[in-house]
């Protein structure tokens, strides 16, 4: 009896440009996850705004890649992944410098156009790094290489969260006074805090935008290989064939409902800690256990990646969706330590969903793929609108985040997390519904 030929899950020729791109899914972790502490960063240094203005960083930080990443698939569908790259990069460099001037002008609105031309730059980056992963090598292994490249995005999320914490959120001076003592300050106590505090959230990005270019260079010189593609289709006939596909439809879709998810549970845990410590009289710092919902995370995509060899992707999709539900529900309804672990470990469920669902939703495509990369970036769309709407839940009894309480005994803050419980419930469904589809993965 012949022994199965086992295929590898990137073939050694391949080793080395899959090495280059998996290095750019850990740049935008660092620019997604230094990002998603400035919601309550931007809340203390200009306390006017409210919960769900403050959560207008979020709208615009993940808007661009909608807005972009059609653009970004035409554009490497026209000219070349090399050249996507290049682009995101340049754009992603500018969007971090223009921190410069929007600190030096104390302006909300210059920050939030910062932000977007980040993520414009970003959407180029994931509209063609995703598929060009899933390229390089067999259709068979082509969810898990795309879990593979994707377990080392949350190490520049980790990277991101603790530049957040050490550069940002502990150098803060607005952060060191009491609510009753920051609105005894005088005009000009209160403008000389406000411009430094300013002037520290934009240095993180104006380092991260000369590192961006010292990567660039490196791509730059680096020829990256471009797989060729028999029977090219039309715009049109792309697009007819994508609005034919169910599977795919489902699957952005669901993406947009995973993003809002985890955009929403690395957001608002700052705030689920800060209304402990202010129910409990708690220190604790909200970083620590952000930096473990993504250890959780980065564990869970590894163990995921690795179960896959003998679980179907969809199945694994589905269970995993199920305990993410279950561990939302603990952050809703459990009180005080029980429920913030509740809340870390829908991280470890969240893990393996991104890629899975990408690669589901584009299994056996061809030259459509590109433009079905952009349907599914722009489903990051989720993770500008869930987080607005999560702001204006907190923004029911006021700007705290606990002056109302739901059925008489959950706080605003705890209720809040009822959207990624829904949006999760979805993810599991998609899961369930794909489970047919994804059985060829296993052969």
């Amino acid at each position: 009896m012949s022994k199965p030929i086992k295929i590898p899950v990137v073939r050694k020729e391949l080793l080395f440009p899959f090495i280059i791109i998996t290095t750019l899914f850990a740049l935008w972790g660092i620019a997604n996850d230094l990002t998603n502490p400035m919601v309550s960063a931007f809340k203390k240094v200009m306390p006017e705004l409210s919960n769900t203005q403050a959560s207008l960083v979020q709208f615009a930080f993940y808007f661009g890649y909608f807005f972009m990443a059609l653009p970004a698939a035409l554009f490497i569908r026209k000219f070349s992944y090399k050249s996507g790259i290049l682009l995101g990069l340049t754009l992603y460099a500018i969007g971090a410098f223009l921190f410069y001037p929007a600190a030096a002008n104390e302006e909300f609105v210059y920050f939030l156009v910062s932000l977007w031309v980040i993520t414009c730059g970003l959407a180029f980056l994931e509209t063609t790094s995703n598929p060009l992963i899933l390229s390089l090598g067999d259709k068979e292994t082509s969810t898990q290489r795309l879990n593979l490249a994707q377990a080392f995005n949350p190490i520049g999320s980790l990277t991101g969260m603790i530049i957040a914490q050490l550069f940002v959120i502990d150098a803060l001076r607005s952060d060191d006074y009491t609510t009753e003592a920051y609105n005894a300050l005088t005009s000009e106590e209160l403008a000389a805090v406000r411009e430094n505090d300013l002037g520290i959230i934009s240095i993180p990005y104006i380092g991260l935008g000369i590192f961006v270019l010292i990567i660039l260079a490196i791509i730059f010189f680096t020829k990256i290989p471009v797989k060729a593609e028999d029977n090219k289709l039309s715009l049109k006939e792309s697009f007819n064939k994508l609005f034919a596909n169910r599977n795919y439809l489902q699957g952005v879709v669901t993406q947009a409902f995973y993003v809002g998810a985890q955009i929403m549970c690395w957001t608002y845990i700052f705030q689920y800690v800060d209304n402990l410590n202010e129910t409990y009289g708690w220190e604790l710092t909200a970083t620590y256990y952000n930096v473990a919902a993504m250890i959780s995370f980065l564990i869970g995509r590894w163990i995921g990646t690795a179960l896959m060899k003998s679980i179907n992707p969809s199945k694994l999709l589905m269970l995993f969706g199920i305990g993410g539900v279950l561990s939302s529900l603990g952050a809703i309804l459990l009180p005080g330590m029980a429920g913030l672990i509740s809340l870390v470990a829908i991280s470890v469920f969240m893990s393996i969903m991104f890629p899975t669902i990408y690669g589901i939703a584009l299994k056996d495509m061809g030259d459509e793929a590109k433009i079905g990369s952009a349907g599914l970036v722009m489903a990051i769309v989720g993770g500008a609108l869930m987080p607005v709407l999560q702001g204006s839940i907190l923004d029911w009894g006021g700007t705290g985040f606990a002056d109302k309480k739901i059925l008489g005994f959950i706080p605003e803050i705890n209720f809040s997390f009822i959207l990624p419980l829904i949006c999760l419930a979805v993810v599991a469904f998609y899961g369930f519904s794909t489970i047919k589809i994804s059985k060829k993965e296993l052969k």
